[in-house]
């Protein structure tokens, strides 16, 4: 298939999103501290988007011709982040999100988007650049969060 290596970026991808999404639940239950509500909130926002952002990748890949990845193994294998295991502080946990949130924005960057462009796949495009917009949004409010 001359989109292979597409479909198997797309597929880390959609491996990372279902791990962050994972860990934003995480965060939003265990955070502590005087920025609880602020954070606990955020959080949320945060998965809820994730939710919304690993239907639209793994429908790319079917719409390509793929088949998206859809177990929890099979995430854990593919993906590029790795699962919070152990309750951070909450300064731990923002720096954490923007280290995870970068390294999906940095992949799009060096993989993706030329990946898409070598075949002329501009509905791929247009999501990474969206996905890559937004991330990149999240990660200034959260640099400036911790200034």
């Amino acid at each position: 298939m001359e989109n292979q290596k597409l479909i198997n970026f797309l597929n880390q991808e959609l491996s990372n999103i279902a791990v962050l999404y994972i860990k934003l639940h995480r965060y939003h239950w265990f955070i502590q501290g005087k920025h609880f509500f602020e954070l606990h909130n955020k959080f949320e926002e945060l998965y809820n988007e994730m939710a919304k952002d690993l239907d639209k990748v793994a429908e790319r890949v079917l719409t390509i011709g793929g088949k998206p990845l859809a177990t929890m193994i099979k995430y854990l294998k593919e993906t590029t982040l790795i699962e919070a295991q152990a309750d951070d502080e909450e300064s731990e946990i923002i720096k954490q999100l923007i280290k995870d949130l970068g390294q999906i924005v940095q992949e799009i960057i060096g993989s993706g988007r030329k990946l898409a462009e070598e075949l002329d796949d501009q509905p791929t495009l247009d999501l990474l650049n969206d996905l890559q917009g937004r991330l990149e949004k999240h990660i200034w409010m959260l640099k400036a969060f911790l200034d």
